[in-house]
């Protein structure tokens, strides 16, 4: 699927960034936009003039190319995150079909909001919810299985409210600037609160972004010898939350420099916008703020799922950029 939705954007790259044949005297010369989902306009011109000074080596801004670092959240900035987020819904398939093997599940949430649909209930169970999910419906799972389960799940679970497989739920502009970015010589990661077992399976086909390249919460592992295979198995505790606060501790950790380039969309990406916009040189904070209720969803400071609050009131006195889905987009999935 990477190569149907992006071959065209990665062509326009080519041509844009000077990889064509140059053309002959009598040929003009033809500009081909590498961003053609984005509309013109402050938020555009904003990423465009940052990457234009980070890679020109005659500017006082230049970036070598080993320090682009630059880092995405993945729920609600590169594909959708309503009703709920997606991992929560493959969460709750395990718990549905595991649900007779623990009747103690009924009154015990968050598996009981699963088990009677209650996803008000289950949406304010927030990161800390999903993750009791998944620990204990794949607690004593290897690492590989948890990887074939979370493949066919992708491969066949559907999109409850729109119908489309949830890999046709990313963000059509995003994935033009994963592309645009990596033209520019960045490398570029996710960086999401959600499971960095869940995400790894798919992220290099959808995005171009591969396993090692993917920083998530995560539950604790260890490695086991079972009938004489070396494996490592999925134990039910919590090993880390790549979420707020934590988020600039995973990049440190798991990436080892600081992003010059931070992209989010809720509070939750606050504190990975912050840490990245205070280093020293140029630096870009950017939020997805969702405000298309026809295309897509509209919705920020009072929403249990990707609460944007604190960033809207401080996004314009610190320089981040606020990307309206509405106005700056022409096009919303691919």
């Amino acid at each position: 699927m990477r190569c149907a939705i992006c071959l065209a954007g990665s062509l326009a790259l080519a041509l844009s960034l000077g990889c064509a044949p140059a053309p002959t005297k009598d040929e003009p010369v033809v500009s081909v936009d590498p961003l053609p989902s984005w509309n013109d306009g402050a938020s555009r011109q904003a990423i465009t003039d940052f990457v234009n000074r980070v890679t020109d080596p005659a500017s006082p801004d230049f970036v070598p190319e080993p320090e682009r670092i630059a880092v995405f959240d993945n729920d609600g900035t590169l594909w959708a995150e309503r009703p709920l987020y997606f991992q929560l819904i493959f969460a709750m398939d395990r718990v549905k079909a595991m649900a007779g093997e623990h009747p103690e599940w009924a009154t015990r949430q968050p598996f009981q909001a699963v088990l009677e649909n209650d996803l008000e209930a289950l949406a304010a169970s927030g990161e800390h919810g999903l993750l009791e999910l998944v620990m204990a419906t794949h607690a004593g799972m290897t690492t590989e299985e948890f990887k074939l389960v979370v493949e066919e799940w992708m491969a066949t679970a559907k999109h409850p409210t729109t119908g489309r497989s949830f890999t046709e739920m990313v963000y059509q502009p995003m994935l033009e600037l994963l592309d645009y970015l990596r033209a520019s010589g960045f490398k570029t990661f996710i960086v999401s609160g959600g499971g960095i077992e869940f995400m790894r399976p798919w992220t290099e086909e959808i995005y171009g972004i591969p396993p090692e390249q993917v920083v998530g919460s995560s539950i604790k592992t260890t490695y086991e010898v079972r009938d004489g295979n070396p494996v490592v198995v999925r134990v039910p505790e919590i090993n880390f939350i790549d979420d707020k606060a934590g988020k600039p501790v995973g990049i440190h950790s798991h990436i080892g420099r600081r992003p010059i380039a931070a992209f989010g969309n809720s509070d939750g990406d606050f504190q990975m916008i912050e840490w990245t916009t205070s280093g020293d040189g140029a630096r870009l904070g950017v939020y997805i703020h969702h405000s298309d209720s026809e295309r897509e969803w509209a919705y920020d400071r009072d929403s249990h799922i990707g609460r944007l609050d604190r960033g809207l009131d401080e996004a314009a006195e610190r320089g981040w950029v606020i990307v309206s889905m509405k106005n700056d987009w022409e096009t919303i999935y691919p």
